[in-house]
């Protein structure tokens, strides 16, 4: 009987090993701070870990890839690769891709792809860790142009958002899952203006809901701007027309200091003469 209960309280404290051995632990993505669930890294036939790499790298000889530790991981979980131009001395390094294992399970769930200048070009990610990529982002001379989003998970984007100068201007859903976006969301200073819905599966607006304050908002910054700017035109014409004026004031009569008429100097000099004869008897 002894026996049995040292058995079964061994037992118990294995079971509970082997369970947690078997049921990775969550992991908390390294940049939102969700807490997800742990996929367990795959490995190959040779004891590799598949890190389901998206940049284009091995067997090439003109690509070169570096690894290092993020932020709160203690193994390497960012990988840069370099496209190599050149030979020798002169041989340069440019970043094309670089992809991040965001909750260190060993599987890598963010890549993006930069040009030849440096800047941004494309990226996508796995923010779900469900193995299926669910965003993708473009960008347009290295800025956010659009973001498109996976929302009901069947691999296929249901969402798209249009960005302008860095802020968002247009969102367009797929409400009914047909592929197609029957709501137009459009904003303004990154607040929403108003709301287009398609009723009949057209891709055309049959709908537009209005946010009366924001348009007034809207319209009234406008005409301020409107106000404004012809203001300024006004005072620049009047400053000019007044430069103008006080040119030709000054090209009018006399210049400063010129002597006086020569009849006038005539008309002295014969008073002095008149009065002189007046004196004489």
């Amino acid at each position: 009987m002894t026996s049995r209960v040292i058995v079964w309280t061994l037992a118990g404290p294995l079971l509970s090993l082997s369970a947690c051995a078997s049921t990775p632990a969550p992991t908390t993505n390294a940049f939102t701070g969700e807490t997800t669930p742990k996929r367990a890294a795959l490995r190959g036939p040779s004891g590799t870990v598949d890190d389901r790499s998206m940049c284009d790298w091995k067997g090439r000889k003109d690509r070169e890839a570096s690894e290092i530790a993020g932020p709160g991981s203690l193994k390497p979980n960012v990988r840069r690769v370099f496209l190599l131009v050149g030979v020798g001395e002169s041989q340069k390094k440019i970043l094309v891709c670089r992809e991040v294992d965001t909750n260190f399970d060993g599987v890598k769930d963010v890549v993006r792809r930069y040009n030849d200048k440096g800047e941004s070009v494309h990226e996508e990610s796995d923010t779900n860790y469900d193995g299926r990529i669910d965003t993708w982002i473009t960008f347009s001379r290295g800025k956010l142009a659009e973001v498109a989003l996976d929302n009901d998970r069947d691999g296929k984007p249901d969402e798209w958002k249009s960005y302008s100068e860095g802020r968002l201007s247009r969102i367009k859903r797929d409400q009914n899952r047909d592929g197609k976006p029957d709501v137009w969301e459009i904003y303004r200073e990154g607040k929403l203006e108003r709301m287009g819905v398609d009723l009949d599966a057209d891709e055309r607006v049959d709908r537009w809901d209005h946010d009366t304050e924001a348009r007034r908002r809207t319209e009234e910054a406008e005409r301020k701007k409107e106000e404004e700017a012809k203001k300024r035109e006004a005072e620049k014409r009047a400053a000019e027309k007044g430069d103008a004026d006080k040119d030709g004031d000054e090209g009018e009569g006399e210049p400063k200091g010129s002597p006086p008429p020569a009849e006038k100097k005539d008309g002295k000099a014969n008073d002095k003469a008149d009065k002189g004869e007046k004196k004489k008897p």
